[in-house]
């Protein structure tokens, strides 16, 4: 698997990042164990967890199998910090309290004595972003993390803690920023990417399979078996479902079909060849479903057709972000 900088920073991972949101819960740890052996024997390297996710199962569930499984030099481990993980107001957030407690925390659920990518899971109105940033610059210096990113945060946001971090030697800079990117969910085109690209912030893709619909097998509905058909996650897909969803769906099985290859692939090769993109995180809820993203790893997309993918899916840009008097 290639293998990219994330950003302009010397930390160095695989195009494709294992996401481990569903472990501890839907995944059981023997499903887990495969999944994490084919990853890295494929040449994958990056595994994204958070502290929210399955209630921390997700984490402990990661730390065994880097003590039993796959070596711990092996894996580069992200996590995240700032969602709730505790009652009342210091229970979550991005306050300097909670941020540092919840490292401590992360560490001792994957068992390790540092992580690899630090993550802000979301803005917080609530706290000073210096304080914040002065949490992870203590992170760093104590050796507890190596590089930091952010998650889910806007444009203007993304911008003012790169730029925050980059104003004064000595503060860690933050080196990457996680946010939804499909062929369904293109928004982040009109702010983000270019605020990441200007500042030099790589960009990890989470659901690039727009909620598994990118799969076409939501197409006659939600099989038995998935998890559209669970109440907990229907929502989830809903908020992508739409006519045109339908079109975007039904143009890339037409793609796949004409390349011999499976939507899932398609969508994948997409994201991950965009301008800016440095790694998709792929989950996969069974070793078989991880199997189908990593086959898709020889999967280049002809241009005619990646043109074609990026007409029907087209965001629109207005004004500011496109000008019409140049």
């Amino acid at each position: 698997m290639e293998q990219r900088a994330l950003g302009r920073s010397g930390l160095v991972v695989s195009r494709l990042a294992l996401g481990t949101m569903t472990w501890g819960r839907d995944t059981d740890e023997d499903d887990a164990a495969v999944q994490l052996a084919a990853f890295v024997d494929a040449g994958g390297t990056l595994v994204d967890t958070a502290d929210v996710y399955c209630d921390g199962e997700s984490e402990r569930t990661l730390g065994r199998l880097l003590a039993d499984v796959v070596p711990r030099s092996d894996v580069l481990v992200a996590t995240k910090a700032v969602g709730r993980t505790g009652p009342g107001p210091m229970g979550r957030g991005a306050s300097r309290g909670h941020l540092l407690a919840a490292l401590d925390a992360s560490l001792d659920r994957l068992g390790t004595d540092h992580v690899d990518l630090w993550q802000l899971h979301s803005w917080d109105d609530t706290t000073p972003l210096e304080e914040t940033l002065a949490a992870c610059d203590a992170a760093v210096s104590s050796g507890r993390v190596r590089y930091v990113g952010v998650s889910n945060y806007t444009g203007w946001q993304t911008a003012q803690a790169v730029t925050w971090q980059r104003a004064w030697p000595g503060r860690v800079p933050v080196v990457s920023t996680q946010v939804e990117y499909s062929l369904l969910q293109r928004g982040v085109e009109r702010e983000v990417l270019p605020a990441a690209e200007a500042l030099g912030a790589g960009v990890l893709a989470w659901s690039p399979l727009g909620r598994g619909l990118l799969t076409g097998k939501y197409r006659q509905g939600p099989p038995a078996d998935s998890r559209g058909a669970s109440p907990q996650w229907q929502a989830f897909l809903d908020g992508l479902r739409s006519a045109t969803a339908d079109r975007i769906v039904q143009a890339v099985v037409t793609a796949a079909d004409g390349l011999g290859t499976t939507p899932l692939a398609v969508a994948l090769a997409w994201v991950r060849d965009r301008p800016g993109v440095t790694a998709p995180v792929v989950g996969a809820r069974t070793a078989q479903q991880l199997q189908a993203s990593l086959d898709a790893e020889a999967v280049r997309l002809p241009a005619a057709i990646r043109t074609a993918l990026e007409d029907v899916s087209a965001p629109h840009f207005g004004y500011p972000e496109r000008r019409y008097d140049r």
